[in-house]
């Protein structure tokens, strides 16, 4: 047989055995669970089941080392074999015992085929793993022995190739080594040559280098020189720049000391007729109350140099508060 063959039927057997075992715990638990619970005082009788569970239990046990033992050549000695037919024929007692009792013949025959069957199935797929194993053992060694031959033979077959090599490479190392002694003497020449040609080729490249050193040094000092004329250039640029700013300044300043001088001035003009009897033209009172409110001189006497009501110079007076506000916000 070889290794699929053997595969196969160790499959077979386990896939049997287990159908086998799983119907008969099946009907085991069927039988006996009645019986159980005729037999169990009141408030116990959920425990009926129990006890062909653990029955069972014990068979898959069994099946399950057996099998594991058989697979892996060992034996369990006596006492596997004292639990598997101590297992076995629990099993038929409890399946028949119900039978027996009512004294049914047929009943106990029909009861005991799962048990037997079971029991028979347990040894018999004991004995076909044990055939089994057996035949894999002797299938194994068979294919070890094949080895051993093949590799002897193939040792015997290096062996020899190897001997051919090893001659093969002494004739082909003696003319590589004549061959080596022409080819150092002409590797020789070679490099003289080429000695030669690459002493040239580097006194090319210096002469190269200095020359291209040279030119970047000019460049450089060129480029140094030209920077320093830029920057002097942007100097010079800046501080126009700076003394541009410096007069516009000072013209923007004399602007407005001008400007300040000029409507004091005229706010000293406008306020030197002193008070009035009589109202002034509207126009004229505007610029004689703008004058007292940028002298700061009170509403009354605004008033009596203008001619017009307190309350009227209080409302312009008001509006040049709001106005020198919005000028102070948009300035900050």
């Amino acid at each position: 047989m070889n290794d699929v063959q053997i595969r196969s039927a160790e499959k077979a057997l386990s896939v049997g055995t287990w159908l086998i075992v799983g119907g008969a715990m099946l009907f085991s638990i069927l039988t006996v669970t009645p019986l159980m619970e005729r037999h169990t005082p009141e408030g116990w009788k959920w425990t009926a089941p129990i006890l062909p569970l653990v029955v069972d239990a014990a068979v898959v046990i069994v099946v399950r080392l057996d099998a594991v033992l058989a697979r892996m050549g060992g034996h369990g000695g006596r006492w596997p074999i004292v639990l598997r037919w101590m297992t076995g024929f629990m099993t038929l007692a409890l399946n028949v015992a119900d039978s027996a009792l009512k004294k049914e013949l047929v009943g106990v025959a029909v009861h005991a085929v799962a048990p037997l069957l079971l029991i028979v199935t347990a040894e018999t797929g004991l004995a076909y793993r044990q055939a089994i194993s057996a035949a894999q053992t002797a299938r194994e060694a068979q294919l070890k022995a094949e080895r051993a031959e093949r590799e002897q033979a193939a040792t015997a077959r290096r062996e020899a190739q190897e001997r051919r090599v090893r001659e093969e490479r002494e004739h082909a190392a003696q003319l590589a080594r004549e061959q080596r002694e022409h080819e150092a003497l002409l590797a020789r020449e070679q490099t003289a040559r080429e000695e030669a040609v690459r002493r040239e080729e580097r006194e090319r490249a210096e002469a190269r280098e200095r020359a291209e050193r040279e030119a970047h040094e000019r460049r450089e000092q060129m480029r140094e020189q030209q920077q320093a004329e830029r920057e002097r250039l942007e100097r010079e640029a800046t501080q126009r720049r700076e003394r541009d700013r410096l007069e516009r300044e000072e013209a923007e300043r004399r602007q407005r000391q001008e400007r300040a001088e000029r409507e004091a001035r005229e706010r000293a003009a406008l306020l030197s007729g002193g008070p009035v009897n009589e109202k002034l033209p509207e126009d004229k009172a505007r610029l004689v109350v703008h004058a007292s409110f940028g002298e700061g001189l009170p509403v009354r006497a605004a008033a009596d140099l203008c001619g017009w009501s307190v309350g009227w110079v209080s409302a312009r007076y008001q509006e040049h508060r709001d106005g020198a506000g919005l000028v102070l916000e948009s300035a900050s």
